[in-house]
């Protein structure tokens, strides 16, 4: 035999494809979290002014153009309503000017991410300095202490997505990666819904009670958990239902290298490039960590559009796979009658 026929018989064309398949994946990893947070900036952030009479519009002229344009400042009435938009997550932080002193009182919220908490309070000081003006940061949200630069939550999302394609990739390959029939698909999203339910439960308890990495209601978290293993497990068989053993592959692009560094863990969404800060909320790990910051340190607010997102992957993920499983076995059952037999081929 010759080199020629032993490379073809130990590496098949199927596998050599695979193999490709996970060279590009590795390379879209590198790119992916490379390209996203090498060096990550504030751009736009969404900014209160506080202060009396024509003072307010004077100050957010003079931050909105600061170089690079950081900020987008808009008027706030006074600092209890700039407080208030930082909790219902429709600022990400405020400048309250003080006419009568020197000092000016910068509001952030470091449970949203640490590293944009410390963005801003490094242009508050640039800009103030500028005015022979010092800021005194006041945190509103704080993460906790165990909590650190505020990424529990991330880490915790994270990990109901690991287990979320791990857990439909295994069930798929154990019985052969393509869903035989409706039933089975059936019963593997059962399952599916059972591990989010256990894991959610899980990572709640793991993350609150036994670590005290982060605060919030257990029983939330909970049901945040188990959506997001369920919606992330449901895409996942959607794919493996369409494509085989390469839905595996593409499963991962999308959670992983697309989903991960665009979550605004690390770095929260201001601090993306473009590209990223705008799929982020639309895929699983970024509203899944949203929701969780929201849970743990805003009280529960600005949650709605990110549970719409995960309940949506979870819905079409789980349409997708029994549709195809019908139409399947749909065509398994008219090929005998097209040529004139039956199943059985008697």
């Amino acid at each position: 035999m010759t080199f020629a026929d032993e490379l073809k018989s130990a590496v098949t064309p199927r596998a050599a494809l695979l193999v490709i398949g996970v060279l590009a994946l590795q390379l879209l990893f590198i790119a992916s979290y490379v390209g996203a947070l090498h060096h990550p900036k504030p751009r736009d952030v969404a900014f209160g002014v506080v202060a009396p009479g024509d003072a307010a519009a004077q100050t957010r002229d003079k931050l909105a153009k600061l170089p690079g344009e950081p900020l987008d400042p808009r008027v706030v009435e006074d600092e209890a309503e700039a407080r208030r938009q930082i909790i219902d997550r429709k600022i990400d932080g405020a400048l309250i000017v003080d006419p009568r002193g020197t000092t000016d009182t910068l509001l952030v919220a470091s449970g949203g991410g640490k590293a944009l908490a410390n963005a801003l309070e490094m242009i508050a000081v640039k800009a103030d300095g500028a005015e022979k003006r010092s800021v005194r940061p006041v945190d509103v949200a704080a993460a906790s202490p165990q909590d650190f630069n505020g990424l529990s939550s991330f880490y915790l999302v994270v990990g109901w997505c690991v287990g979320g394609y791990l857990c439909a990739s295994i069930m798929s390959i154990s019985a052969g990666s393509k869903v035989a029939n409706p039933q089975r698909a059936a019963i593997r999203l059962g399952a599916m819904a059972l591990l989010a339910l256990a894991g959610g439960l899980g990572g709640a308890v793991i993350i609150g009670p036994i670590l005290g990495a982060l605060p919030g209601s257990i029983m939330a978290l909970w049901g945040l958990g188990a959506l997001v293993t369920f919606a992330v497990g449901a895409f996942t068989l959607a794919l493996e239902a369409i494509t085989g053993v390469v839905g595996i592959g593409l499963a991962v692009l999308v959670i992983v290298v697309a989903g991960n560094p665009s979550a605004g863990g690390a770095f929260p969404l201001p601090m993306l490039p473009p590209f990223w800060e705008a799929i982020g909320p639309a895929l699983p790990p970024g509203a899944g960590t949203w929701v969780a910051r929201s849970i743990a340190y805003f009280q529960g607010n600005a949650v709605t559009g990110p549970l719409l997102v995960l309940s949506a992957w979870a819905v079409a993920g789980t349409a997708v796979t029994l549709l195809v499983a019908a139409r399947r076995t749909s065509g398994r059952t008219k090929a005998p009658e097209q040529t004139g037999t039956s199943p059985s081929g008697v």
